[in-house]
């Protein structure tokens, strides 16, 4: 999955899979679970760790799922995560969303999340999906709006760093803010907007586990991804400042009434 001049913002580092391993069906695809049938054949754009890739191969048992990445890092967890939870009518392939090796017609349904925002082309992209569904299948698609996160309370240093991963993702060729631009990709690439359903979803961190987890999860993500790579290498940051970020999400993290909220745009298209 050539990034189409882009380049992938995370990476496939530790503390990006444990965030991408936490993702199943039903906490990241639940407005399209009810679209599917036993019998279907599902393409799964992006599918890192294959968690959400295993729960579509047991929601279909008498179809097929198949798991697409730009590159192979992940699938060898993917193809073990598919073998402890015993499915096996799944495989995982590297590809190009923006070229995809299928014929036409291919799939009852092309599923991405959390993709279009780390393409160069996410039209393009929507294309492809397109062309591979069989008609009267489905597209389907949901992406985060980073400028619609809010948290609470307002820790010193969160703006900071909310803007500072806008400048990187942007410098890399992706558009950060996608979950509100879905709607308007997909009619761009040809998709009527009479055969969309348009719909917004939420992830909410709040327990104390969860704000344990998802803050160490970015304060490890900000020093040690891709992502830290990329922001020293776009000048944007120094390893001082994203030293100093990551010890910002520390401290969110310990508060006891933190609170946070993540929105993402869906669309789920007919072909």
């Amino acid at each position: 999955m050539s990034n189409h001049g882009a380049v992938y913002t995370h990476g496939h580092h530790e503390s990006v899979l444990r965030s991408h391993s936490w993702r199943t069906a039903q906490n990241s695809a639940a407005y399209l679970i009810g679209s599917l049938k036993p019998n279907m054949k599902i393409l799964d754009v992006g599918c890192g760790p294959g968690t959400i890739t295993a729960d579509f191969a047991a929601l279909v048992p008498d179809g097929h799922v198949t798991g697409l990445e730009s590159v192979p890092d992940p699938l060898d967890g993917a193809r073990a995560t598919a073998a402890k939870r015993g499915v096996t009518n799944i495989d995982f392939v590297v590809g190009d969303v923006h070229a995809l090796a299928f014929p036409d017609a291919t799939f009852d349904v092309v599923h991405a999340h959390q993709v279009l925002q780390h393409v160069g082309d996410p039209v393009q992209a929507l294309r492809e999906m397109r062309r591979v569904t069989k008609p009267g299948g489905i597209v389907a698609a949901r992406e985060c709006d980073f400028s619609s996160m809010t948290w609470y309370p307002e820790v010193e240093g969160m703006r900071e760093w909310l803007e500072l991963y806008l400048r990187v993702a942007r410098a890399n060729g992706g558009e950060p803010n996608a979950g509100r631009r879905l709607h308007v990709w997909a009619r761009e690439a040809g998709f009527e907007r009479s055969k969309m359903t348009i719909t917004a979803g939420t992830w909410c961190y709040t327990s104390d586990e969860e704000r344990r987890w998802w803050s160490e999860m970015w304060a490890d993500r900000t020093v040690a991804s891709e992502y830290a790579k990329l922001s020293i290498g776009h000048g944007l940051a120094t390893e001082k400042k994203l030293a100093e970020v990551a010890q910002v999400w520390r401290n969110w993290g310990a508060q006891e009434d933190g609170w946070f909220v993540l929105v993402h745009g869906e669309i789920l298209c007919r072909v």
